[in-house]
């Protein structure tokens, strides 16, 4: 007996192989059952052997209760002392599955099945699953034959007879003839339905690829046709009948639970298209209808059941279709579309736990695989193995992947795998979460051999395999593109250079030889350099794919990389700094008017880094105008201080453009900007500082070069239109007035012609050509438009206003405001004008009739001949126009009354009359809807083309990269015309109501 506070050996032998819970586990070896054996080293050295020792023995005592007599027991134990293939076997499985010990309880004669090994039971196939399935004449026979037959499966797979793969395969050969099984036992259920049909079951994704999980929805589809002389639509029907009472056999719950849910939602239409189609049915489908992830599932495709010679017929008819899809538009951005989607899908709280569809989990995997697999099968048939293994493997040797990443994600999917079907063996469930409990993550930790500290070296083990297919997935399809163009060491398989244009071509690349000449350029050699651009490429080209343009991407890339290559901080900035190569990669493919602000500067590159260069935030005004006028203060001369003016307006034009490309793109640590008013604002506002900060600059230096530190008259300039409205675009003018008012003692002729020369000299200086784009200055606003003089005093203005001013010009200064030059002056002319337009009665009859007339008549005649007037941004019914006019004639009829309507900004504007229940909330979001995205779509086509334009462009790749600006993925174009239109069309309607209703 063991005195009072001291532990028996047996309890700390108990610890010591593994068990949780000694003392428990003591109790039940001293239960009669177990008393015979208890004390039996070797019992306890293979109880410790196994993945949960506690949970083994229970389930070895609950077999012994469970025998019917004394001698079935006696043969149980004698077996399990004297037999080592049997006691490993029968222990591992108590020891890894609840479920199987649940099973051996309710039906203890089935550990036979573990003892009496043949050698073929090493590695049984199709018929020896059948043969153990035969005597099933019912589903609830077939659910213990089949736990029985799974019984040897996971025996093999516990004590590693079998591998990941093996274990797979064999779970799918068992599923393959259980599907056969419930077939027949269909058809006798209802032969007459059989003698009229013959109907084929064709396995897809694992059970197809000859990789099935323990527990996972057995995904099918149905062919079927009449026999000889019978009649299409009654064989079809009868068909179906068969088919659904297979799917109930096995998937519906019995006294013995369900095998597993048969799943046909892969069909063509989905779980809305008949269960059971003709083989010319399908084939109709295919041709026409079937979307990419279609003929991705087909990949997989296998009879496996029924009417076989009509399985092997669907299969031959569909695989030429299948190896065509890598030759769909946009095939690449699908595919991986799909893969983002289902990612999107996941939980918050799961998605750190998915094994199967989680970043850096099985799909990320499968998917890889399977694009190679489309890409290059059309014209390899031994890339075209169903099972992804086998498939990575082929992909490896034929040079389509590089074998390195090969063999890591051999590695990494194996250990991936396994841990899923450790966990799903436990309760026989379909899931694929990694556990949170401590025992869970012990009990799998140990299963797969981890037993110094199962959890911690199960995590790190776990968190290392994802990592590396996270680092991998999307590399694996571009790293060989390098490898085509790379001195590769002897023995090393390449992609040929017909593989490699196949490749690009997938990618969306219209130039594929272009393509490879500067993924030559940029990476062959032995240099630093070299190796560091062919770390970065497979992602860069990742990236490239992403957007409309890759050709234009690649090219650029080189363009920069030729330009920085010698600078020691280029390469090392994309390398180490996780937004740096991305953010390019989006700036550079996202079209003309960005890449060429950095090539005229390409040391422009480390504002995209996270570190000194300030990011992509914008800076504020006085910031700007800061570093502008001591820029200007160190130069020589007005030409050099301008020169350096706009050379500091291009860096920060480009700062802007980045942030609104990677706002609008998203990364893939960020996703894109939700609001895209808020990117409209930060684009305005940011150009509108910076043109203001330019021309004060300007002003200075003209001054400066000219008269000294005076000039002779007091010289402001008004921002007007869009710049006094905060709102300009990447291709805006600036409007502007300029206004001046002679110095005390100074004759208004020398004052005249003094501000005259500024203007003339500030409009020559920002447009001399340049490396810098130029800065253009439109004053046609100003009183009597283009035949009025340029400049005015204050006083001029006064009477001019007074006296002549017509309904439009009081409406062109709704957007004043002061921008440069004398604050104290452009304070004076902004209280001058605040009268004229916000007049204190409002808005006479006779102004709100030529205010309209004037808008109708713009509509008639200023849209481009040739023009789709709907598609027009500025002009265009529910364009910039429309929205901006309404809310005007709001603001000039109330504003004296509502302060809040005195703004220059028009979604302020539209705010405050929304405030003053001038308009309905429903009527403030469609205007304001329409203005954002009429403003967003100009600012997309300036960076596209390059060059400024208020309709869409009609060139099909420019117009995708207005899309991708927008948020609208590949082949969705049109999907972007027609929500235009239709946002246009709803802003019209109340434009009609309130600007020529009210």
């Amino acid at each position: 007996m063991t005195a009072p506070g001291r532990r028996s050996s047996t309890f700390t032998r108990l610890l010591r192989h593994g068990f949780t819970d000694p003392s428990a586990a003591e109790r039940m070896l001293d239960s009669v059952e177990l008393a015979p054996i208890s004390r039996d080293p070797v019992l306890l050295e293979a109880l410790g052997a196994t993945a949960d020792p506690d949970l083994a023995l229970h389930g070895l005592a609950r077999l012994l209760e469970a025998q019917p007599d004394p001698t079935a027991r006696r043969e149980l134990l004698d077996t399990v002392i004297a037999a080592k293939p049997l006691r490993d076997r029968l222990l591992g499985v108590l020891g890894a599955s609840a479920a199987l010990a649940d099973h051996l309880a309710r039906h203890p004669n089935d550990w036979h099945a573990l003892f009496m090994y043949e050698p073929r039971d090493l590695h049984p196939g199709v018929e020896d699953f059948e043969r153990g399935l035969a005597e099933a004449t019912d589903p609830v026979a077939l659910r213990v034959a089949y736990r029985r037959c799974l019984l040897s499966i996971a025996a093999r797979d516990v004590c590693g007879t079998t591998d990941i793969a093996e274990t797979a395969a064999e779970l799918a050969d068992l599923a393959t003839a259980t599907l056969r099984a419930a077939l027949a036992l269909a058809r006798a259920a209802a032969p007459e339905d059989a003698a009229l049909c013959r109907l084929a079951v064709i396995a897809m994704g694992k059970c197809g690829g000859h990789e099935l999980n323990y527990v996972s929805d057995v995904d099918v589809i149905f062919v079927g046709e009449g026999v000889e002389g019978a009649d299409e639509d009654k064989a079809v029907r009868s068909a179906t009948k068969l088919a659904a009472h297979m799917m109930r056999i096995c998937s519906e719950t019995t006294v013995e639970g369900s095998i597993w849910p048969v799943d046909a939602n892969l069909r063509p239409e989905g779980r809305n298209g008949p269960l059971v189609r003709t083989l010319s049915s399908h084939l109709a489908y295919y041709q026409r209808w079937a979307k990419t992830w279609e003929f991705q599932a087909l990949l997989k495709a296998r009879p496996v059941a029924g009417d076989i010679e009509l399985g092997e017929e669907y299969v031959a008819a569909l695989e030429p279709l299948v190896w065509k899809a890598a030759e769909r538009e946009n095939f690449v951005p699908d595919v991986q579309k799909m893969r983002r989607r289902v990612v999107e899908n996941i939980p918050v709280a799961e998605i750190e736990r998915e094994l199967k569809l989680g970043p850096g989990g099985l799909r990320d995997v499968e998917f890889a695989v399977q694009l190679l697999q489309l890409v290059h099968g059309r014209a390899d048939a031994s890339v075209r193995s169903g099972t992804t293994l086998k498939a990575l493997q082929a992909l490896a040797t034929g040079g389509y992947v590089g074998r390195s990443d090969a063999v890591q994600l051999d590695d990494a999917y194996r250990f991936l795998r396994s841990m899923e079907h450790r966990i799903q063996l436990y309760r026989l469930r379909r899931t694929h979460l990694v556990p949170e409990d401590e025992a869970d993550l012990r009990r799998l930790g140990r299963s797969l051999g981890l037993r110094a500290d199962p959890v911690t070296e199960l995590t790190r083990e776990w968190k290392r395999h994802t990592g590396v297919v996270r680092r991998l997935h999307e590399k694996l399809f571009y790293r060989p593109l390098l490898d085509a163009v790379a001195q590769l060491a002897p023995g090393e398989a390449r992609l040929s250079p017909e593989a490699a244009r196949e490749r690009l071509v997938a990618l969306g690349y219209a130039d594929p030889a272009a393509a490879l000449r500067h993924l030559e350029a940029l990476a062959s050699g032995v240099s630093r350099k070299a190796a560091i651009q062919r770390t970065l490429l497979p992602v860069m080209l990742g990236w490239f794919a992403d957007s409309a343009d890759p050709d234009a991407g690649l090219l650029n890339f080189r363009k920069v990389s030729d330009a920085l290559g010698k600078t020691p901080w280029y390469l090392r900035l994309l390398r180490d700094e996780g937004a740096a190569a991305e953010n390019l990669a989006r700036v550079l493919s996202a079209g003309r008017f960005a890449p060429d602000l950095l090539m005229r500067a390409p040391e422009a590159v480390a504002l995209l880094g996270d570190g000194d260069g300030g990011g992509l935030e914008p800076r504020g005004r006085a910031h700007l105008e800061q570093e502008i006028l001591a820029a200007v203060g160190r130069a020589d001369g007005a030409v050099q201080a301008v020169t350096a003016a706009r050379g500091v307006r291009r860096r920060e034009l480009f700062r802007t453009t980045a942030a609104d490309i990677v706002g609008s793109y998203g990364t893939e640590a960020q996703q894109a900007e939700a609001d895209p008013g808020a990117l409209v604002d930060r684009v305005g506002g940011a150009v509108s500082d910076l043109t203001a900060a330019t021309l004060e600059g300007t002003l200075r230096a003209v001054v400066r070069d000219n008269w000294g530190e005076a000039l002779p008259t007091r010289f402001a300039i008004i921002g007007v239109g869009r710049l006094g409205g905060h709102e300009l675009g990447y291709g805006s003018d600036a409007d502007v007035l300029f206004v001046h008012e002679p110095r005390e003692g100074v004759e208004e002729r020398e004052a005249a012609d003094a501000a005259n020369k500024v203007v003339s000299e500030m409009r020559r200086l920002l447009q001399l050509p340049s490396a810098d784009p130029p800065l253009l200055i439109d004053a046609d606003l100003r009183p009597e438009g283009k035949s009025g003089p340029l400049v005015r005093t204050l006083k001029s203005y006064e009477a001019y206003y007074r006296r002549w001013a017509l309904a439009w010009e009081a409406q062109a200064l709704l957007r004043a405001e002061h921008v440069a030059g004398d604050a104290e002056l452009g304070r004076r002319f902004v209280e001058l004008i605040d009268p004229l337009r916000y007049p204190e009665a409002g808005l006479g009859d006779d102004a709100v009739r030529e205010i309209r007339r004037l808008k109708a008549r713009m509509e008639s005649e200023r849209v481009p001949r040739g023009a789709d007037p709907k598609l027009h941004t500025k002009l265009g019914p529910g364009g910039l126009s429309d929205v901006e006019w309404t809310v005007q004639l709001l603001q000039m009829r109330h504003g004296a009354q509502l302060p809040g309507l005195r703004t220059p900004r028009t979604r302020a504007a539209l705010t405050a009359a929304r405030t003053a229940d001038l308009l309905s909330a429903e009527d403030t979001a469609t205007l304001d809807e329409a203005w954002v995205l009429a403003t967003r779509v100009r600012n997309a086509v300036m960076l596209v083309r390059g060059r400024a334009g208020d309709t869409f462009p009609s060139e099909a790749r420019e117009l995708a990269a207005v899309g991708r600006y927008l948020g609208y993925g590949p082949g969705h174009v049109g999907d972007m015309l027609d929500d235009y239109r239709r946002t246009a069309r709803r802003a019209r309607g109340v434009v009609e109501e309130l600007f020529y209703g009210g």
